[in-house]
This record gives C-alpha cells, structure tokens and sequence, in this order.
C-alpha cells in the first residue's frame, strides 16, 4: 500500500498535478489537490469508494437500479474520510450511502433496529423502503438514475 501511494505521489509530481514547493511559505499546488496528504486521502477514499459500490452491487443484485440510485445520491460514499457519515449538501438531513432522510426515517429505521450512520444500515433501511415504496423515495435524483431504467428496458 505505502509503495502504491508513493508511486501515485511520484505520478502526480511528474505529471505536475503537484506543484513543487518555493521558497516562500505558499505553495505553488493547484487549488484541487492542495498537498500531498489530500493525495493520499484521495486516493484512499477512491479505494473506499470502491469497496462500498462492489458491496452495494453485491447486496442490491436483485435490485440494479438500487446500485444507480447510490450512484446517484453519494457516489457510493457512506462516511468521510474522518469515519463520519456523509450528509447531503442540499439537506443535511440525509446521510449514509442511499442518503436516507433522518427527519422523515430515523424513528422508523429506529423501530426496526436499523443504525441508518453505519453501511449495512443504511442498505438495509433502503431495502425495506423500495420493497415497501419502490423508488419513490429516491425521485428527487431520477433525472440521474432514471436512464439506466431505460437501457434495461
């Protein structure tokens, strides 16, 4: 892993994706990758990212275009890099993977013994409301989602 994200930072510094450093204080890198440990963290959430989208395939095999609406909703994100759990930028009342709304589901999701910050929570509540609703819930994203429905059918 350490010799993986060395030869990543050495791709970055060759390509100039990285700036090297001045002798002043400020650093010449770009706005968009602004040190070395971003890198690192980049690299590693892409990582993250990755195992969420393959375990979320894996759960939702019976439901593909739950796997689109993650997508859709957090880029298969549950948490962040610090291990909290990813909010919505438009209402920070939705969370996790499927972004599911805590002010209309927490109770609910607290009645059914669901932990909606956890991965495996999240999926579960999202799987007891498409069986129970569909993707009704998720239809504020269809105009991201909604295409995969059209090429499987």
């Amino acid at each position: 892993m350490i010799v993986e994200i060395t030869s990543s930072l050495m791709l970055l510094l060759s390509s100039g994706m990285l700036g090297q450093g001045t002798t002043s204080s400020q650093s010449t890198v770009p706005n968009t990758i602004s040190s070395p440990k971003m890198v690192i963290e980049t690299i590693i959430d892409t990582r993250n990212q990755k195992d969420v989208a393959a375990y979320v395939k894996e759960y939702f095999a019976d439901a593909p275009i739950m796997m689109e609406i993650a997508r859709c909703e957090s880029t298969y994100r549950q948490s962040t890099l610090q291990g909290s759990v990813i909010r919505g930028r438009v209402n920070p009342a939705d969370v996790g993977v499927m972004q599911i709304n805590e002010y209309y589901h927490a109770d609910t999701a607290e009645k059914l013994g669901i932990d909606l910050h956890t991965l495996e929570g999240n999926l579960a509540y999202a799987k007891y409301l498409y069986e129970k609703e569909g993707v009704r819930p998720w239809k504020s994203s269809q105009k991201c989602w909604s295409p995969a429905l059209e090429r499987k059918g």
